[in-house]
């Protein structure tokens, strides 16, 4: 293995090895760091193993309602073991992949802990504490983040556990009362509950997924509600007790102080990021807040030293380190890139329904001094949607009065988060409300609540 590079990438996942190949398609000579599995947390204890689980429970779902369509099945069980070995088996593949890519664009896997040295160098240290130095032209940070602790809600990987504790249980709890209800807490809220385990989910904030457009928080909170779940918004844990059987969590509400009882506590608070012994402070990489300071191709202050993913500002998301990964290495090599634009960024949560959402939501469109048009479209109202047996939730879309700029997409629903991409590509070509109306959509789709939802805004639509 090459001790000299033109690029050596600290850390593997969905930036660092989007960036390594994207570098060496360019022509680099390109080494990664990884201490871990190749493909990071995404691959190996986030986005893919989650959907896995995701998928497990929404089968169950489909067997438990079989007789709504037609179907009789009797005796059907949730296998918790099995699912969580499908998610494993599913993770491992993916990291295969990834090993694959490696070779297949000759790029160095160098094993160990990375931490940046003067001199655009890198020491690795190996498991078995053994160091080498390497040197680069261009070195990135990719080093990703971890599960948020709270102080009053410190992980013990038993009792109060994290996104990665919560893949793995040796048993289905029967009772778990998850912290936080961003994308990771109203997913593992949705599978646990869904294979039986009673689920009470805490939010801090006055509304569940509290980044999404006010009335998709409204919808999920109404389904999961609907489905028996415990919600309690605006409320906040003060304390857990972990010493007995059962945890004793214990949360701050308007009303008073409530004490509930869980076999499991989730923090999904969010997540902290990576920087710790990488070598930021010798080498000078300036850092704000927990994240490092970049210009709008990923540079630091540091000349050949760059950071894309979730250790630098932005939006904490696999496909937002990949597109700023390939931004970062081709504007090493000399093209003509355009920085990315934050505003036109997907966000997609896999519970059931689906949520996904670009732009702005119809409150900070307001705040932002425009005039909107608003359209709505339910899925109560399409076919295909009906079809399905999926009739819960929306597509909301939000157009500029003035110019007709799309200025956003919130949906909810059954597969939305692979109908958001038309509003992104549509939104990245400045298409307008009346073009969208204009463009045929097929018959039947839950696409077509798109072109519904843009034909309510201009008082156009036909379906209801």
């Amino acid at each position: 293995m090459a001790t000299k590079y033109d690029l050596i990438v600290i850390g593997s996942g969905p930036g660092g090895y989007v960036a390594a190949i994207r570098a060496s398609q360019l022509g680099m000579k390109v080494g990664v760091v990884e201490r871990s599995e190749l493909g990071g947390i995404c691959l190996n204890w986030g986005c893919i193993p989650t959907k896995a689980l995701l998928k497990s429970a929404q089968v169950f779902e489909y067997v438990q309602h079989a007789q709504d369509y037609g179907i009789k099945i009797e005796g059907a069980e949730a296998d918790f073991d099995g699912m969580v070995k499908r998610s494993r088996d599913v993770a491992a593949g993916m990291s295969k992949g990834i090993q694959f890519l490696f070779k297949k664009n000759k790029i160095d896997h160098i094993a160990g802990f990375g931490k940046l040295k003067a001199g655009k160098k890198v020491e690795v240290t190996a498991e078995d504490g053994s160091k080498v130095d390497y040197s680069a032209d261009h070195i990135i940070l990719a080093t990703g983040g971890r599960s948020r602790q709270l102080p009053n809600l410190p992980i013990d990987g038993k009792k109060i556990i994290g996104y990665r504790e919560a893949m793995v249980l040796d048993k289905q709890p029967e009772s778990m009362v998850i912290v936080g209800s961003g994308a990771i807490g109203v997913e593992f809220a949705y599978f646990y509950h869904s294979i039986g385990t009673k689920v009470t989910i805490v939010e801090f904030m006055d509304r569940i997924v509290p980044v999404e457009d006010e009335e998709v928080s409204k919808q999920l909170e109404r389904t999961y509600k609907k489905s028996k779940m415990k919600i309690m918004t605006s409320s906040e844990v003060t304390s857990v007790d972990t010493k007995g059987a059962k945890c004793k969590v214990h949360v701050k509400t308007k009303k008073g102080e409530e004490v509930l009882e869980a076999d499991v506590v989730l923090s999904a608070v969010g997540v902290s990021t990576n920087l710790e012994g990488i070598g930021l402070e010798d080498v000078g990489v300036a850092t704000d807040k927990g994240k490092v300071i970049v210009d709008d191709y990923y540079k630091t202050n540091i000349p050949g030293v760059y950071a894309i993913g979730d250790i630098v500002h932005g939006p904490a998301l696999a496909h937002v380190a990949s597109a700023e990964g390939i931004i970062c290495v081709e504007k090493i090599s000399g093209m003509s890139v355009e920085a990315l634009d934050y505003n036109n960024i997907p966000g997609c949560t896999y519970c059931s329904p689906e949520v996904a959402s670009v732009g702005y939501t119809e409150k900070a469109a307001k705040e932002a001094g425009y005039d909107v048009k608003v359209g709505k479209f339910p899925f109560s109202a399409s076919g295909k949607a009906k079809a399905a047996g999926a009739s819960d939730g929306f597509v909301k879309v939000i157009f500029d009065a003035k110019y007709g700029e799309w200025l956003g997409a919130h949906m909810i629903g059954a597969n939305v988060t692979e109908m958001i991409a038309e509003v992104v590509a549509a939104r990245k070509l400045e298409t307008t409300g009346h073009e969208i109306i204009k463009t045929v959509h097929p018959h039947p789709t839950m696409s077509e609540a798109v072109m519904e939802a843009a034909a309510a805004a201009y008082d156009e639509v036909i379906h209801l």
